[in-house]
């Protein structure tokens, strides 16, 4: 080809090539400086139209607004006017989050966004099977996406069904199997022999006092057990020797007819309290009169959940900003109310007209915050159990980021460990002690304070077999011990150390049918003898007088111990955990 037929191609091709850059330039230059409106307004609706005080909010940020009695809403500020997506999400109760994807490429129209929300699904699958994920099972399918996995793992709950020593006091063994001896009872009916002394004696056993049922053990301990209704009490209790639960199936075991047993079960039911279990939980049941559980709905009796049928399917979460199909908002999960149901309970009452009567009150750590200034609302005190055993956790995300996680960086992730006594800094946290020392003339008196300043319920709480311990030991220079003249000493139960200065704090129970006290049997009949815990701000002081040696320096030793259970039942079952010391200190003595 000819240089004169290039230079007429090229005259007719470069300016149609420059239009086409120009135009692609002023493309890219206008899509790079494109912004969302730092406003957006907007309607949530529902199948029957606007819906009224939705939560709507800017994802991954705190802005966030409700709308008014016409579904309509208004969002300026934080997280608007970007130069990229933005998600805009909508929650309202009963419904599942909804949300759009406002794109700054895209025009907002004029007449602003709108947001549908789906309702929930109407009642409870019992049949459900509990939820898997890329072929991975149960608690497991949620540690492919959440970091809280690691933590729940971590976690009493997770280890409800097979804590050693739940299984021991349900079973009657020791820990190393040995079965103790089954239950005697004297020919009055009312009362029972003592255990035969040429016999292993592995304490106090459910299953020794009624070996052909269940109790109502499985309500809290494993609740994902069973594929029966939330509303069938003989099931969940398995009070009755005969067939009352004729529906139960669980896993692992063939069918019970005698109530829900929370050993010897395999698979789901492992996991204790799942984290599945407690994303399904949709409502908790309590008695308006009291603010607490019905006596005779323990656990899972008192929560409504929301297992779904077919392709159903919801989590309930703390979030309002989630962009996922079937999860929802539940401002329930962050509320004390959440924990009730396991953490109150009722032993030993009558049933009569499908009603319990009567019976004491055995766990009850949410009754004791309750009746706690704690529980106040609006008061500058107000903690629910959440704020303090499920502290906020130090990240941006919940979901890891290669699994699509929204970074938050406002404080909404609680640390799933749950804490509690095996964490040993946050039991010492609870109890503030002071002591101090005076000589008067022979006599060295000491005094000790102990003061609940960080726990919203009573300290021990819960399993009446947990005690605390308050040690005085005096001794002078020469490493010999300083008789006690004036003071309490620690009671006969206290074991190891028995009689030393210093004082308990316990709830002591005594057995009704045996007599025995402190009662460990508490499924059994039992009456209250004493509690001289710690409950909140309420502080206890107590006054030591030593004998002390004219002259003669030294030094009293004072600490407070945690003790898991009673020293003659730690002993019987072998259970070893080691005392925890909760605060120390060492006051010198000079002459």
């Amino acid at each position: 080809m000819h240089i004169a037929q290039w230079a007429l191609i090229g005259s007719v091709i470069l300016p149609a090539l420059l239009v086409v850059l120009v135009a692609c330039a002023d493309q890219a230059g206008q899509d790079s400086f494109a912004r969302l409106p730092a406003t957006i307004s907007g309607v949530v609706v529902n199948a029957d139209g606007p819906v009224a005080g939705a939560i709507v909010q800017v994802q991954g940020t705190q802005n966030q607004t409700t709308t008014d009695a016409r579904g309509a809403f208004t969002l300026h500020g934080h997280g608007l006017g970007a130069p990229h997506a933005v998600t805009v999400t909508a929650w309202a109760e009963g419904h599942y989050i909804g949300w759009t994807a406002l794109d700054p490429r895209q025009p907002i129209p004029e007449a602003g966004i709108a947001i549908s929300l789906r309702p929930l699904f109407d009642g409870d699958n019992h049949e459900y099977t509990w939820f898997s994920e890329e072929g991975v099972h149960g608690s497991a399918s949620c540690g492919l996406c959440h970091r809280e996995y690691a933590e729940w793992e971590a976690d009493a709950h997770s280890r409800a069904a097979i804590n050693p020593r739940f299984i021991s006091m349900f079973r009657g063994t020791d820990l190393s199997g040995r079965r103790g001896q089954p239950t005697r009872f004297a020919g009055d009916g009312k009362s029972v022999l003592p255990p035969d002394p040429a016999l292993p004696d592995t304490g106090p056993g459910f299953r020794l006092d009624n070996p052909d049922r269940a109790g109502t053990c499985a309500t809290c301990h494993t609740p994902m057990a069973a594929r029966i209704p939330t509303t069938n009490s003989c099931a969940w209790s398995g009070c009755h020797a005969t067939t009352t639960a004729d529906n139960a199936e669980v896993a692992g075991v063939k069918p019970s007819i005698r109530g829900v047993t929370p050993v010897g079960i395999e698979g789901i039911g492992l996991e204790g309290i799942g984290c599945e279990f407690c994303h399904k939980i949709r409502e908790v049941i309590l008695d308006p009169g009291t603010g607490l559980p019905y006596s005779d709905m323990p656990g899972i009796l008192s929560l409504r959940l929301a297992r779904p049928h077919g392709d159903q399917q919801v989590f309930f979460g703390t979030l309002t900003d989630v962009s996922r199909e079937r999860d929802s908002y539940l401002p329930l999960q962050a509320q004390s109310e959440f924990c009730a149901a396991c953490h109150f309970g009722v032993f030993g009452g009558v049933v009569s007209n499908m009603k319990m009567t009567g019976g004491t009150v055995i766990y009850n750590s949410y009754g004791e915050w309750l009746h706690s200034p704690y529980s106040q609302v609006g008061s500058s005190l107000h903690h629910t159990c959440q704020d303090c055993h499920m502290p906020i956790k130090d990240t941006p995300y919940s979901v890891f980021p290669q699994r699509g996680g929204v970074a938050r960086h406002y404080p909404v992730y609680n640390n799933h460990t749950m804490l509690g006594p095996s964490n040993e800094a946050f039991l010492r946290s609870a109890v503030t002690m002071t002591s101090s020392a005076t000589v008067e003339g022979q006599l060295v008196r000491v005094q000790v304070s102990l003061t609940n300043t960080g726990a919203g319920h009573a300290v021990p709480t819960d399993a009446p077999m947990r005690s605390v311990m308050l040690v005085v030991e005096a001794m002078d220079a020469h490493g010999r011990s300083v008789p006690l003249k004036q003071g309490p000493a620690l009671p006969e139960w206290a074991g190891d150390y028995a009689g030393r200065p210093g004082k308990a704090f316990a709830r002591v129970l005594r057995d009704n049918w045996s007599g025995e006290i402190p009662a460990t049997a508490f499924w059994r009949p039992v009456t209250e003898v004493a509690d001289t815990r710690l409950f909140p701000f309420v502080t206890d002081t107590t006054t030591y007088a030593f004998d002390w040696p004219a002259g003669v320096d030294g030094v009293v030793k004072v600490k407070l111990v945690y003790r898991r259970a009673f020293y003659k039942l730690a002993q019987q079952k072998g259970w070893n955990d080691p005392d925890i010391v909760m605060a120390t200190s060492e006051i010198p003595i000079r002459w």
